[in-house]
């Protein structure tokens, strides 16, 4: 007997149900479909992974199920390596077309799409990867890039539709196991909620009425928690696409009155696949310094230090606040980000990739392409980029002047007054009786003096960039990697 003939929806990072080009392709077609989601052992076990991500994952789908549920059609999970499940699928049926989006990811994920691709051309499917918010697969260099950008945000949005689902019975070998069911049920209230329904949400209170303190309180780490979009989740995993935010900000009556804090967020939808563009372009930002130059600087690795780091006992408030932060959300303005990869490659002197997969954990709205090049930038490791080596009391007492975000965190501080809660280790043994809070007990003396370290790293990275091997990479980066001046951005 004929296997039946369908195509195959392939969900990655875009679980979404509207301005969704597979699912609209799938639609046109004349075929019946099925929608897929693949929890992949092999990368669920990657480094860059955390249960957080897979929780997000897991009840966004749970949402989009929700809304396909009237058409009779639902997203089927499955837990196996990609090649098993499209295996198992072809045994039952006839795939004509697998339609998805490209997936800017890793280079681990990278080999699973082309090892997939292979065997489509094997198999005789044919598999029609849509290009994912403006990000262009084989580019050699950045020039008309900006142009091209522009064109995809302002191409019509995708209106989905969807026929009710004909029955394809499907059984599946391989169901999520019990175990990671457990972990995936139960999500943080802490957390952003997942599901599209959610990402407009916040985008709509962002535009009516939080963003208009958006360029005021970006830095703020306390405040940037209300007035920024706070979508960066919803985009990382495809609840809302860039061009849907794009164009319900650019459009929205409100962007007169609040001009300024809309045109930089707009700007920052651009930088955030202009990272992306640059990681689809050299994915080895995960595991080497993008300027070659750099792996010749040697960071001695002390594993003390990036302990400290990882929990929260640095001995800086703010960078523990932050890190706590992080643990507890999962979300963090983008300056005190900056500052916690600053303060581990420059105040520690450790090497950057001492910190990354900790980070990736950490972050709801891990993005591989905004992640590693954000990383290195911030590193110092790209050649090209200004080398920011932050002070985390300066930052603390222009940001959290009253240390509300750091009491917030560090509870252990509250009793510390403002004029010490940037320096407690400044108090005075009488003064540590006073409030009840002991360095060295109830919270750690610095691990360094920001000084001295901050010079160490200021003289040995701004040294290394007279290097012939970090000049030659870095004519090789502008190439690749930047825009001609008169390219760049024009939101006005």
């Amino acid at each position: 007997m004929a296997r039946k003939e369908i195509n195959i929806v392939w969900l990655k990072r875009d679980i979404r149900s509207q301005d969704h080009q597979p699912l609209q392709l799938a639609e046109q077609s004349s075929l019946p479909y099925l929608i897929i989601y693949i929890f992949e052992p092999s990368v669920i076990a990657y480094p860059d992974t955390s249960n957080r991500h897979l929780q997000f994952q897991y009840h966004s789908l749970l949402k989009l199920n929700q809304k396909l549920q009237p058409f009779h059609r639902s997203v089927l999970l499955f837990y196996a390596e990609a090649l098993a499940v499209f295996s198992h699928i072809l045994q039952q049926y006839k795939i004509s077309h697998i339609f998805s989006y490209q997936e800017s990811g890793t280079a681990f994920t990278f080999e699973r799409d082309k090892a997939v691709g292979q065997y489509c051309k094997g198999n005789g499917i044919t598999w029609k990867q849509c290009q994912r918010d403006g990000i262009v697969r084989g580019l050699k260099n950045r020039q008309g890039w900006d142009q091209q950008w522009y064109a995809t945000m302002e191409a019509p949005i995708v209106v989905n539709k969807y026929s009710p689902g004909q029955p394809l019975p499907m059984p599946n070998p391989f169901p999520l196991p019990k175990d990671l069911l457990d972990q995936l049920y139960h999500y943080p209230k802490k957390f952003q909620p997942p599901g599209e329904d959610n990402a407009l949400s916040y985008l709509e209170s962002f535009v009516r009425e939080r963003g208009k303190n958006y360029s005021r309180h970006i830095s703020k780490p306390l405040e940037s928690r209300t007035s920024c979009g706070r979508i960066s989740p919803y985009i990382s995993w495809g609840n809302i696409s860039v061009k849907q935010a794009y164009q319900l900000v650019r459009a929205h009556s409100k962007i007169v009155a609040y001009k300024k804090p809309f045109h930089d967020f707009l700007t920052r939808l651009k930088w955030h696949c202009h990272f992306i563009q640059k990681f689809e372009m050299e994915c080895s930002y995960e595991y080497q310094c993008i300027n070659a130059g750099y792996e010749l600087l040697q960071h001695p690795v002390n594993e003390a230090f990036i302990r400290a780091w990882k929990t929260a006992q640095t001995g800086f408030p703010l960078i523990d606040a932050c890190m706590k932060c992080l643990q507890e959300t999962g979300w963090l303005n983008f300056r005190m980000r900056a500052m916690l990869v600053s303060f581990l490659c420059h105040h520690l002197n450790q090497d950057w990739r001492t910190g990354t997969y900790h980070l990736a954990n950490l972050f709801l709205d891990y993005e591989p392409g905004i992640h590693y090049p954000q990383f290195q930038m911030q590193a110092g490791t790209t050649g090209i980029n200004t080398i920011r080596i932050y002070n985390p009391v300066k930052q603390s007492k222009e940001h959290d002047p009253d240390g509300l975000f750091i009491k917030k965190w560090l509870p252990q501080l509250e009793p510390v007054p403002a004029s010490f809660i940037h320096e407690p280790h400044k108090m005075t043994l009488i003064e540590q009786q006073m409030f009840h809070v002991y360095i060295g007990k109830d919270y750690p003396a610095p691990l360094v003096d920001i000084t001295t370290s901050a010079r160490v790293a200021r003289t040995g990275i701004w040294g290394h960039r007279n290097n012939e091997l970090v000049k030659e990479e870095n004519r090789r980066i502008l190439f690749t990697h930047t825009r001609r001046k008169d390219e760049k951005e024009n939101l006005s």
